[in-house]
């Protein structure tokens, strides 16, 4: 009787320990979010550039810009980048996104029509 009361407790014990294990598991791979970025994207051609150079950034599962609205949308593992470091990428890039202002070296380097104003008639 009292074997059994000992078996009984180790199996719940390990069961226990694998469902723990279990559900930190599966925690790890649900941090990813979606952030969204307003760029100062113009044309195609920025559209191409930050995609590409997002696709470098650590941690961006996927990145896809709206040249019409200008909206840069984000898929990224939150273990691995922040939304900061990913305004920083698409600032050195040459383009503002939000509120950080596009790295001007970069920006200098942008064609005439992927600077600001470079579609405007």
């Amino acid at each position: 009787m009292k074997n059994n009361k000992l078996i009984w407790l180790s199996f719940i014990f390990v069961l226990g320990f694998v469902v723990q294990a279990q559900a930190q598991k599966t925690k790890k791979r649900k941090k990813v979010a979606t952030l969204s970025i307003k760029t100062s994207a113009q044309c195609g051609m920025c559209k191409d550039r930050i995609e590409k150079a997002m696709a470098y950034e650590r941690g961006v599962k996927k990145a896809v810009l709206d040249v019409e609205s200008k909206m840069l949308t984000v898929t990224y593992k939150t273990r691995k980048t922040n939304p900061d470091k990913l305004r920083k990428a698409v600032s050195n890039v040459g383009y503002d996104a939000d509120k950080v202002i596009a790295e001007q070296k970069a920006y200098n380097k942008l064609p005439a029509c992927c600077q600001k104003g470079g579609h405007d008639n």
